[in-house]
């Protein structure tokens, strides 16, 4: 029998956070209490050339670091692994983490509580290029987005999954809409929209009267404690965005492409099952 979930309100004072990449050093935007996230922590380790190493502990918590931009060395659990753009690395829970660079490096870190200790591993976005279940295009204009499974089945974990996707220029993505409350939340912060592009986040569980439509550019993140949760891209750009999930129940719930579809555009399926190989 299923644990019923305490479910966050969908609400833009606790579901949207602007701006998250816009100051130096480490800083947490997404934690339980303070935003509508149950188990999700993100923040953000930014470092620009001359800085000094950042160095911190993540206690109980599972980490997992995504190169966003620039390039620099993270040092835990006796090795020193280097980061490119959306390389990625899983760090296991009571770890100390020292984050370094000659020049400009930009992560995501997202995290989640967990009791049992999984292994320390680096994800290569290269790798995932070639791996036709962890990349693949999903949905054709005007939904074709291109999508990258960064953390996922590929590594062992306990709550926390993560990757990239990139719409088509002006399309749709995250659609057709889907919910996964009862297993995952989830949170998306927008990347590599430079301005002047934007696009437009909606989270409901009724489309006829949406409880979040948002306005989002590069930095912004907005939580999904609930609800379906498509996207559109303003026309001339694309919405792009690192997607993160923690799962409810630690291991069981850890599943990538297990949603429920809107009722009204379920025929065709998910638009995820490439994941499913």
């Amino acid at each position: 029998m299923q644990t019923q979930i305490q479910l966050e309100k969908i609400d833009a004072s606790t579901c949207v956070v602007k701006g998250t990449n816009k100051t130096k050093g480490r800083n947490i935007s997404v934690a339980p209490g303070a935003t509508a996230s149950r188990n999700l922590f993100y923040g953000r380790v930014i470092l620009t050339q001359g800085d000094a190493p950042i160095t911190f502990e993540n206690g109980t918590q599972e980490t997992g670091l995504i190169c966003l931009n620039g390039t620099g060395t993270v040092a835990t659990g006796g090795q020193t692994f280097s980061l490119s753009r959306y390389d990625a690395l899983y760090v296991p829970r009571d770890s100390q983490i020292e984050v370094s660079s000659e020049g400009d490096f930009d992560l995501a870190e997202l995290a989640s509580p967990v009791e049992k200790h999984y292994p320390l591993q680096f994800v290569s976005f290269e790798e995932i290029r070639k791996d036709s279940a962890l990349h693949f295009v999903a949905g054709k204009p005007p939904t074709e987005r291109d999508l990258n499974i960064l953390l996922g089945k590929n590594i062992e974990a306990g709550r926390i999954m993560a990757g990239v996707t990139f719409s088509s220029d002006g399309n749709w993505t995250s659609w057709p809409p889907h919910e996964h409350e009862n297993m995952l939340e989830e949170a998306y912060l927008y990347i590599d929209m430079p301005a002047p592009q934007w696009g437009v986040q909606f989270v409901y569980t009724n489309a006829q009267e949406p409880e979040l439509v948002q306005v989002v550019h590069e930095g912004d993140v907005v939580i999904m404690p609930q609800g379906y949760h498509p996207n559109v891209a303003a026309p001339g750009g694309s919405i792009n965005f690192l997607w993160m999930m923690a799962a409810n129940r630690e291991g069981v719930d850890r599943q990538f492409g297990v949603v429920n579809v809107q009722p009204e555009y379920a025929t065709g399926g998910s638009g995820l099952e490439a994941s499913q190989k």
